[in-house]
């Protein structure tokens, strides 16, 4: 591969949007800047595509995404007669640009398309993709990513992301076409008015919204509570939705982050806006001074994931994690399901495997499966379905990831940060009643349960460099396997990759889920730590599981695990 020929080629052909050609003509003899954006391309696999937004083969452009559209399209058209696709994006730069791009290539391939006429959460894709029966769905997003970021999603017809086959035969198809002469297009508007594309309107909302208010459990408990929330869309598409269905369940004192209230793909207040950071919170908890709410919320650009913060008895405000969320709507879940005997005898909730076990110990008390997955709420999805298909569809309680996704209810096969965003006010609202917030809640639990102390760490590695090094670091941690971590002995190893568990005795145990590139080592005492390359960001993620007596002995043991983690991660 010539980079200077890709970039010259480039530089010559990428007329469609002058922003390219004006990125282009800047780095004229900068080798650094010009490898970074044509050392490859990028990559299509169960997420799509993510990256930063600029020219070149390593970007996110029109020509990357009329690309992977072409791709798509050509494997639709394959696989199924009259194929369909149903499209959504959310407030990024560039988004809707996007979304009209992909949208334009598939009507030109003789695919019928459905689009949102404005932006909208993540689950509502999901939803709409059901909702018309089509073939595929596309949304524009990178989720929580810095605003210099935006990905390309794509789902198949049962709702939820595509699968390791159906993306990688995807990839295929898309690995043919040429940026500059393999793309089929057409006049957006010609095909909106020839009835190719057609608009998605807001009664499609109101039916999914009408799905998503059936999760309730005490549909009447919010308005007796007289709940205060304060809600930060973050710039994103949350703000319509999340407000429209606390305004249905008697939500009435909704206070919205006025600077963080409208889209914005800059994000001005909140460079990263991912509700698993404190600072997004900054201007909600400056406003709080003056209204005193129960609970603060915040959902991501996409609105698929959900983040929280309530007063403790102090009126000192507490930031609470995924997992913690996470545990907290299963315990209340079950246990008012349990108790209004609505809670099915097969009932099943389920994980991704690297949140917290101490899920697994609160299903046990309900009597409830519990299932762990691989992280990826595709994976979820595809249970929700399978369990669909066998009737058994008001089996699923709900399911999360320790990343604050949550679903619960059929309606999405993804994470949807509406109905958790709904049901986390009604269960802050239950507990009020009770003289309980949220943090009481959560301490009664590890009181009763245990105290687990979940940590992740991350480890950023750009560029081409940055990557070799993350296959040099899972590689080496496979051929030098760990006999301890921080002082506790390894007990077993489970390699995702080659679908095995060696355990120190020397015995193995096979692991029935699809291979993927994770390590996980199990520890004395019920510790643990896995390490995860992210698919969607470049990173290594370490997943640590801290188990004590007390709540301090916990976060101490974490503190070493993590430490030790810094060590193997260089």
């Amino acid at each position: 591969m010539d980079i200077n020929a890709l970039y010259n080629e480039w530089l010559e052909k990428a007329t469609g949007d002058p922003d390219l050609r004006a990125e282009l003509e800047s780095i004229k003899g900068n080798e650094d800047e010009i490898t970074d954006r044509f050392y490859r391309s990028l990559e299509f696999g169960t997420a799509g595509l993510r990256g930063v937004i600029g020219a070149g083969t390593n970007r996110m452009n029109i020509y990357t995404v009329g690309r992977a559209t072409q791709g798509l399209a050509d494997f639709l058209n394959k696989n199924y007669e009259n194929p369909s696709v149903a499209i959504g994006y959310d407030s990024r730069i560039k988004s809707e640009y996007f979304s009209r791009e992909a949208a334009s290539v598939l009507a030109a391939n003789g695919i019928k398309v459905y689009i949102y006429d404005e932006l909208e959460p993540t689950p509502c894709l999901s939803f709409a993709i059901r909702h018309f029966k089509t073939s595929s769905g596309i949304i524009l997003t990178a989720s929580h990513n810095p605003a210099k970021y935006n990905g390309y999603k794509c789902y198949n017809p049962k709702g939820y992301q595509m699968t390791d086959e159906e993306a990688a035969e995807t990839y295929d198809f898309i690995q043919k076409v040429d940026y500059f002469t393999g793309i089929k297009t057409t006049d957006f508007d010609e095909a909106v008015k020839n009835g190719v594309i057609e608009y998605i309107g807001k009664e499609v909302i109101d039916v999914f919204l009408d799905e998503v208010q059936k999760q309730c459990v005490n549909p009447d408990i919010v308005k007796k509570a007289d709940l205060k929330v304060i809600y930060t869309p973050l710039n994103g598409t949350g703000n319509k939705p999340v407000r429209a269905i606390l305004d249905r369940i008697g939500v009435d004192k909704v206070y919205v982050v006025p600077e963080q209230e409208n889209p914005d793909g800059n994000f001005p207040t909140c460079p990263f806006p991912n509700p698993e950071i404190k600072q997004v919170f900054e201007l909600g908890l400056e406003m709080n001074k003056n209204i005193g709410a129960d609970i603060l919320l915040a959902t991501d650009p996409d609105c698929d994931r959900v983040g929280i913060a309530v007063p403790d008895k102090s009126g000192e405000l507490v930031l609470m994690s995924g997992n913690e969320v996470g545990a907290m709507l299963l315990n209340y879940l079950l246990s008012e399901k349990k108790a209004k005997g609505t809670l099915s005898d097969s009932a099943i909730a389920v994980k991704s495997f690297v949140s917290t076990d101490l899920a697994e110990v609160i299903a046990r008390k309900y009597n409830c499966t519990f299932k762990n997955l691989l992280t990826g709420f595709k994976y979820i999805g595809e249970l929700i379905t399978n369990l669909e298909s066998q009737g058994r569809a008001d089996d699923f309680v709900m399911g999360f990831e320790e990343s604050y996704g949550y679903l619960a209810g059929t309606h999405a096969r993804d994470k949807d940060a509406v109905v958790a965003s709904m049901l986390i006010c009604e269960m802050a609202a239950y507990y009020k009643l009770k003289g309980m917030n949220l943090v009481d809640v959560m301490n009664s639990l590890y009181d009763e349960f245990g105290y687990y102390n979940n940590a992740v760490q991350s480890y950023t590695f750009e560029g081409a460099a940055g990557m070799q090094k993350m296959a040099g670091i899972m590689d080496n941690l496979r051929e030098n396997p760990l006999s301890e971590i921080a002082g506790f002995k390894v007990t077993a190893v489970s390699d995702y990759k080659i679908s095995k568990t060696v355990f120190t005795n020397g015995t193995e145990e096979a692991i029935d889920l699809p291979k993927s590139n994770v390590l996980a080592f199990a520890l004395e005492k019920g510790n643990k730590v896995i390490v995860r390359p992210s698919g969607t960001e470049p990173k290594i993620k370490a997943y640590i599981t801290a188990v004590g007596e007390s709540k301090e002995q916990a976060a101490e043991l974490a503190k070493k695990l993590i430490k030790a983690a810094d060590g193997f991660m260089k």
